[in-house]
């Protein structure tokens, strides 16, 4: 066998193992099946095996990369450069060779960090949830309409509890608004929660391969919410495996194509997907995930304030108290208490009810409504008692709403 020929030494082996007749009475080719590899390799080690003078220490065969493998590991490992980028490098450096050497080289490379970097750990209990988008997801209505969606996901690490919600974009205020959802659903708050790479979490201009920056907005919401958000790392995709999991789940849905009408229907068909999931039985733990949250819940952090939190999806904007003691909200008013007359106060809408806020304090809160007067019947009282009706003891104030205001075409709640 040639110098500078590498040996596969479990061939050399086996083939060592059979001496004399033995070696005689097997089939070359029923060899080769055995050791997955050719016939005529077979024979070549054979041979070799046969005329041990002949036998030679094999040498490795020197590469071209030699002496510029750690050059191309510091610019790949540190700046992210690619095998192209790392080539016209070092043939300024002196390399000889040509680019799919270089380019076979750094795929290894990654690979073998890759591996090095999954060795895999189960996550402590309330310490980190795994975030995702599903992106543009075709679905098919009855009628053939089709509806492009994206998929939020979440994955708490120790439980596998999982969150899935439908969005129509993934915008900032989107992302904010799955977030704040995802928190009312575990009722409590993971110590850090991991992103990829996205610009809504991270700020482009400002992050290397080698250092991620959170942009400032994301910051002051993580830091209101109380988490720590984590984006991964260089080379490993698999740190979000958890998530990546529940992607394949919600292949699954699939089957719901023509199945629905709107877009209502194929959130009810969202809703009741995360509830199946949520009690089948996890392959990672072999406990079914609700059961299993039952004792991570604890290690969870208490809920931030919910409606500080809303305030990042909110068009903030402020709003005088007329002398009325009313607010003017999209053309409809809205009574306050009258301590809060001349102060500015601001809004914050939900998809059923708007809530008033003085500061950080909630001091009025009404369902939304189509009706131009809307009333609380204590704020009614208090104005009808400071002015009109002064000279009335409360209960003839009671009655007067009871029978003048009740008729009027307003929202008196």
């Amino acid at each position: 066998m040639k110098a500078g020929v590498i040996m596969r030494k479990d061939v050399a082996k086996s083939i060592s193992k059979l001496q004399g007749e033995e070696l005689g009475m097997i089939n070359k080719s029923e060899m080769a099946r055995r050791m997955g590899c050719s016939r005529r390799t077979v024979e070549r080690y054979i041979k070799h095996e046969e005329n041990p003078e002949d036998k030679k220490i094999p040498t490795a065969r020197p590469s071209l990369m030699d002496g510029f493998k750690e050059t191309a590991n510091e610019k790949v490992d540190k700046y992210g450069a690619s095998a192209m980028a790392v080539y016209k490098f070092i043939k300024k450096k002196g390399y000889m060779g040509k680019y799919c050497t270089v380019a076979n080289y750094v795929k290894t490379h990654k690979a073998n960090a890759q591996k090095k970097a999954t060795i895999r750990f189960e996550t402590s209990p309330g310490l980190q949830a795994q975030t995702d988008w599903k992106e543009s997801v075709k679905m098919t209505n009855r009628q053939g309409e089709e509806f492009l969606v994206n998929i939020f996901l979440t994955v708490l690490g120790y439980s596998r509890l999982k969150y899935v919600k439908l969005t129509v974009d993934r915008t900032q205020k989107t992302l904010f608004s799955c977030i704040i959802g995802l928190l009312a659903f575990y009722g409590g708050v993971p110590h850090e929660i991991l992103f990829d790479n996205m610009s809504t979490v991270v700020d482009r201009s400002k992050t290397t391969f080698k250092q991620v920056v959170i942009n400032d907005t994301f910051k002051y919401f993580a830091d209101d919410a109380g988490f720590e958000p984590i984006t991964c790392r260089p080379y490993r995709a698999k740190t979000k495996g958890k998530v990546e999991s529940l992607a394949k789940l919600v292949e699954r849905l699939r089957v719901y194509n023509e199945e629905f009408d709107t877009f209502e229907e194929l959130e009810a068909i969202m809703r009741e997907f995360m509830e199946e999931v949520n009690n089948e039985s996890s392959q990672a733990t072999g406990e079914i995930p609700n059961e299993r949250f039952k004792r991570e819940k604890e290690y969870l952090r208490p809920l931030p304030c919910m409606h500080l939190l809303s305030s990042y999806i909110s068009h903030y904007k402020e709003y005088k108290v007329s002398k009325e003691s009313m607010i003017n909200y999209k053309g409809c008013k809205y009574s306050v208490p009258t301590y809060y007359i001349g102060k500015s106060l601001h809004v914050i809408e939900t998809d059923e009810e708007i809530k008033i806020y003085y500061d950080e304090d909630i001091i009025s809160r009404f369902t939304i409504s189509e009706k131009r007067l809307n009333y609380k019947t204590e704020h009614v009282r208090e104005i009808l008692a400071s002015d009109a009706l002064s000279h009335l003891n409360v209960y003839e104030i009671d009655s007067f709403i009871q029978n003048n205001l009740s008729t009027m075409d307003i929202l008196l709640d």
